[in-house]
């Protein structure tokens, strides 16, 4: 099984964890270069992938239930929304990412490609379905 480390480590994944848990967080987002530089292949529907912490330790189970590549520039609100971080706005969302991708040394234009992942909530440790019968 595939993992998925979301945002930088230490607060900031803790914090995203927590949402993915809550069931508030159904979607990330990334740099498609990211892929490439990483020789990783795209997630795909019905993919189940290990959200990780930052010590490696699975916290949960995800399945991707949509996979989109688009230029940051028409990333949707809806999608925005379902990341669940508490943007009030698009533009509050957009400004928010450029300054993450900005302080990791990829700063993004409005072309810039993402792949934009909605997933839900498939399980825990425990082994317990978060979602049964979705």
């Amino acid at each position: 099984m595939r993992a998925l480390e979301l945002g930088s480590a230490g607060e900031v994944r803790a914090r995203l964890n927590a949402l993915v848990l809550a069931g508030s967080k159904r979607a990330t987002t990334g740099l498609l270069d990211e892929y490439g530089a990483e020789a990783e292949e795209l997630e795909f529907v019905g993919e189940a992938l290990a959200l990780l912490d930052d010590s490696g330790r699975p916290v949960a189970t995800v399945e991707i239930t949509g996979v989109e590549v688009k230029p940051f520039g028409e990333v949707t609100w809806a999608h925005a929304e379902a990341e669940g971080e508490g943007d009030a706005s698009l533009g509050e969302w957009r400004a928010g990412h450029r300054r993450f991708w900005a302080r990791t040394g990829a700063p993004v234009e409005d072309d810039t490609l993402l792949v934009c992942l909605t997933f839900r909530l498939a399980g825990t440790p425990r082994g317990g379905d978060e979602n049964p019968g979705a």
